[in-house]
């Protein structure tokens, strides 16, 4: 067993566990954990005493998550998009392929929380065979994103057979993971893993950080191994109440991922997972953060704030609006609330089809 495989197997998933690290409500703890798992990892753990609220937040059962009349089971509309068991086909060029059914922690925040580290998330080389089957058979679909669960709580060899299974299928070009596992278990990203993984180029990683704290020694040493093998990396942050809904958190979060050479992608809305309300925010309130964002930060440190429409209707922008009138000029104001004009019409010449 791995040293990466020797602190999974180590994460608490019961309340009596947990009690020994944390003050924490046992029997509301078991109550919820019934319904969706818990499981937080030493590495995790340790971070958690060490920072306190924003993470534990993320980790640890709240009873609020068995009371939530708003939520929607599926809010993505995934069951409904699946042609066949655990592939999502939404976008006519891209397919969403579920590879493992467990993740490193359970996120209480997690959009598949309805199954994901329980029975209902079946997920076998049979089932693997029959997604396969469908991106060979189905080749408009250029792009594949490996999630789950996590995949790289997959070993490297059965990965990398899964890695070149997707590279034989000639329309597909692109492949990228969905992983959370440099931020959660950093040791389990081993330069052997890099290295497997740089032979399936072009490759990406979107990866998933929330809160400054996460930023350890340990997540930049995953990242760099990553980005040390030719991997760019993105980071999809999820906007969470009582986390990181604040704009110098973010900034500071930002500026974090860019010095570890991940760059912020996605500044998620949270979805409306059933169990998940007492995360998020109000869509104003993401506005006004935004607008402490852009033009605060460097530009590649600016995500787009956007929402994964519910029902399956796809990701959809959210950007704070500057523009105050539209003519003959266009009316704004800049980021420090300066009132601004810019010409919207052509050159007289133009106007006049006297353009050569």
């Amino acid at each position: 067993m791995t040293s990466w495989q020797s602190v999974l197997k180590k994460s608490i998933t019961t309340a009596g566990e947990l009690a020994h690290h944390l003050d924490v409500p046992e029997e509301e703890i078991t109550r919820v954990a019934g319904v969706y798992p818990m499981r937080i990892n030493p590495y995790y753990m340790a971070l958690i005493r060490r920072h306190g609220a924003p993470l534990l937040r993320q980790a640890v059962p709240d009873i609020r998550e068995l009371h939530d009349p708003d939520g929607m089971t599926d809010p993505l509309a995934e069951e409904d998009l699946s042609p066949v068991p655990n592939l999502v086909h939404k976008y006519p060029d891209r397919a969403l392929l579920l590879v493992c059914s467990e993740c490193a922690m359970y996120c209480r925040f997690c959009t598949r929380k309805r199954k994901v580290g329980t029975p209902g998330m079946a997920i076998s080389r049979q089932g693997v065979r029959a997604g396969l089957d469908y991106l060979r058979r189905t080749p408009q679909i250029r792009e594949v994103l490996l999630s789950g669960g996590d995949p790289l709580l997959l070993t490297d060899q059965r990965l990398d057979e899964l890695l070149a299974e997707l590279r034989a299928i000639p329309s597909i070009e692109v492949i990228r993971i969905g992983s959370r596992v440099p931020c959660t278990l950093p040791m389990r990203v081993t330069r052997e893993l890099a290295d497997m993984l740089a032979r399936h180029h072009p490759l990406y990683i979107n990866t998933h950080f929330n809160h400054p704290a996460e930023l350890t020694a340990e997540a930049a040493e995953a990242c760099g191994r990553l980005a040390d093998a030719g991997i760019p990396l993105a980071c999809q942050t999820v906007l969470l109440r009582g986390v990181n809904d604040d704009a110098e958190v973010l900034r500071r979060l930002m500026r974090g991922l860019l010095a570890m050479r991940v760059r912020p992608y996605y500044l998620f809305q949270a979805d409306l997972t059933r169990g998940t309300a007492h995360f998020r925010t109000t869509i104003d309130r993401g506005l006004a953060i935004m607008r402490q964002l852009i033009g605060h930060l460097s530009g590649m440190a600016v995500p787009t704030y956007a929402l994964d429409a519910p029902g399956g209707g796809g990701k959809i922008p959210l950007t704070p609006d500057y523009v105050t009138g539209l003519g003959e000029e266009l009316r704004f104001t800049t980021y420090r609330d300066i009132p601004c004009a810019y010409p919207n019409r052509l050159p007289e010449d133009l106007r006049a089809g006297r353009d050569g």
